[in-house]
């Protein structure tokens, strides 16, 4: 395990009927605290092609991603050893177009749909709240998600 982590996590989002985005977060299996479906790099694969493999197996989520962050955080993973070991979290937007009912960690963890603001009070990260926040004022200023817009459009 290197002494500074990277992972990569998949931000899952859709837009409901009244045109507002919602952000589907998971509970890790730890704490049951409600985080972003993240994981380490794959050998072999792209950054983004994690982030989605992550989103499948932790929320069950299929849809398309981005090949661009839309931004990054950092917090503390806590090894299974009792080692602290600081991460930095690329975070890929990914436009949901299924949700399984049945899927790997579904008996592991559970998940639901926010709104940007609501999924920002409930983390513990201040960086990703921060990334939230900005997705709840305006989702499609950022690059990332409007070019995913264009591509499923």
């Amino acid at each position: 395990m290197p002494d500074v982590g990277e992972q990569i996590a998949a931000l899952p989002l859709r837009w409901d009927d009244k045109g507002q985005v919602r952000v589907l977060m998971v509970t890790s299996r730890d704490t049951g605290r409600w985080v972003m479906p993240k994981g380490w790099e794959m050998d072999g694969r792209k950054p983004w092609h994690a982030a989605e493999i992550e989103a499948l197996e932790e929320a069950g989520a299929k849809g398309y991603i981005s090949e661009e962050v839309l931004g990054t955080y950092r917090y503390p993973k806590i090894l299974k050893d009792g080692r602290i070991v600081p991460c930095v979290v690329r975070v890929y937007p990914m436009i949901v177009s299924k949700l399984l009912r049945d899927w790997k960690e579904r008996k592991q963890r559970t998940r639901k749909w926010f709104a940007p603001k609501a999924a920002a009070k409930r983390v513990v990260e201040p960086e990703l709240s921060e990334l939230l926040m900005m997705l709840h004022k305006k989702p499609r200023k950022h690059a990332s998600v409007r070019m995913l817009m264009d591509h499923i459009d």
